[in-house]
């Protein structure tokens, strides 16, 4: 006897499309998970085109999908904190039909901890960016030869020094002013923005550097200021900012002209190397002398090509006449070539005729007789000249040295009590008879004081004047 089958759906409901399954289950988790807070940290975060954030948010346990719609999202800035950020969110739950997918759908979340001031930071960067400060447009370039340079920076810091090495080794020239500032603490963007203003008025420098040495996020925090970031954003020359390492990006980076990633790579930047610039100008002087060279012979060329491919008639009408003078010169020629060898010896046997003329002989040797007398009496006129001038010069230097010639100009010979000449005043003592002989007559003087000349040593010695010493009749 065979056995009926067994009807596994008799007694049970309608079946359920997966539509209206997935209907029920949204319903349920919308109904029972009206709100929810949720700790986890962002991962997988992805920005749509449309606006939407969708990210999840994990644990140690498990792992939980989430979007955040455009409206949300404008409610917190439009800034989304990075991945790996731990956050607190605020949301409720409901399942995304098309896949059957429960998600969480966030209306609010902030971060936690250290986490805050990083969306505080991403929110000023977004709101700066908004504003169009970061923009490549802004950029300037910097200038090729500057005179000088300003630096911003700490006056006791490394980078500095850094500076200064790498501008005197470049470009010598370059004069360097000194914005000593505080680069971290609490006032220290003030600071740096105050200096900024000061220093970016373009009468400090054609170009700026605002540097700082590696440190902690927290260290560089001063360089993420609004108001340090305004202040580089609205120099008037260009500003160069390297700040922290290579790894290192605040917001003054985005908001300068160029970024470095070191101290000394700024420095590099804002001047030229002054060996390459000499070996480029050393290039371009060969480049230039082997362009014209070339230019030249390429125009001398061009011109010889020229001037072979023209033909100027009145060049032709010029052979024609060259060769009809010649044509005439011929004939005039012919006709008197006999005349003129006649004449040609006539005249060659008249020279020789003179040249045996005893007349002619006389009169040369004369000649050279009288040009002779001449030199010989010029020459001893000249050496007569000489030796009187020797003479002069002698007489007037034995005049000089003639004892009478000294005393007539004042001069005066003083003699000591013993009968010799004196030449220094420490020879006699007060109260000595001295005899002094003038040009005319003498004197017989006493020594009333002696005076010490502190230089007297050092002065030649001369013979006293007269009056130099007291007299008594």
């Amino acid at each position: 006897m065979e056995q009926a089958p067994i009807d596994l759906f008799a007694g049970s409901e309608l079946a359920l499309s997966v539509g209206e399954l997935a209907g029920r289950v949204r319903e349920l988790l919308e109904k029972n998970f009206p709100l929810l807070r949720v700790i986890g940290e962002i991962t997988d975060l992805s920005l749509a085109s449309s606006g939407h954030a969708y990210f999840s948010l994990r644990d140690a346990r498990a792992v939980f999908p989430a979007v955040m719609f455009r409206g949300a999202l404008a409610r917190l800035g439009g800034v989304m904190p990075p991945e790996g950020t731990e956050v607190e969110c605020l949301g409720r739950l409901t399942l995304y039909e098309p896949r059957g997918r429960a998600q969480l759908v966030a209306e609010w979340l902030a971060p936690r901890g250290a986490g805050a001031l990083s969306i505080q930071l991403l929110r000023l960067r977004a709101r700066l960016q908004a504003e169009g400060l970061f923009e490549p447009e802004r950029k300037r370039p910097l200038p090729r030869f500057p005179r000088r340079v300003a630096v911003v920076t700490s006056p006791h810091g490394a980078a500095l020094q850094d500076i200064l090495k790498v501008l005197s080794a470049r470009f010598p020239a370059v004069e360097v002013v000194l914005g000593g500032v505080r680069v971290q603490g609490k006032g220290a963007g003030d600071e740096i923005a105050d200096m900024l203003r000061r220093l970016g008025d373009g009468h400090h420098g054609e170009v700026l550097i605002l540097a700082r040495g590696g440190g902690s996020r927290e260290d560089l925090s001063a360089f993420n200021e609004e108001a340090v970031v305004r202040a580089v954003a609205t120099c008037t020359v260009p500003v160069v900012s390297a700040v922290g390492h290579e790894t290192d990006v605040v917001l003054c980076d985005l908001a300068a002209d160029l970024r470095a990633p070191t101290p000394s790579a700024a420095a590099a930047a804002v001047v030229p190397d002054r060996i390459e610039l000499l070996s480029l100008l050393s290039q371009r002087r060969r480049q230039l002398a082997l362009t014209l060279h070339r230019g030249l012979a390429t125009g001398r060329a061009r011109l010889l090509r020229a001037q072979g491919r023209l033909r100027d008639p009145r060049l032709l009408l010029a052979a024609q006449r060259i060769r009809l003078d010649e044509l005439r010169e011929a004939l005039r020629r012919s006709s008197q070539d006999r005349l003129r060898r006649v004449r040609q010896r006539l005249s060659d046997q008249e020279r020789r005729l003179h040249a045996i003329d005893p007349r002619l002989a006389l009169m040369s040797r004369r000649h050279a007789i009288e040009r002779s007398r001449q030199r010989l009496r010029a020459a001893v006129s000249a050496n007569l000249s000489r030796r009187r001038a020797g003479v002069q010069v002698m007489e007037r230097s034995l005049r000089g040295l003639d004892p009478a010639a000294v005393l007539a100009r004042g001069y005066a010979l003083v003699t000591g009590p013993a009968g010799s000449f004196l030449r220094r005043s420490d020879e006699v003592r007060p109260g000595e008879r001295l005899r002094v002989r003038l040009h005319r007559g003498a004197l017989r003087t006493r020594v009333e004081e002696v005076e010490q000349a502190a230089e007297a040593a050092d002065r030649p010695e001369r013979p006293a004047r007269g009056g130099d010493h007291g007299t008594e009749s």
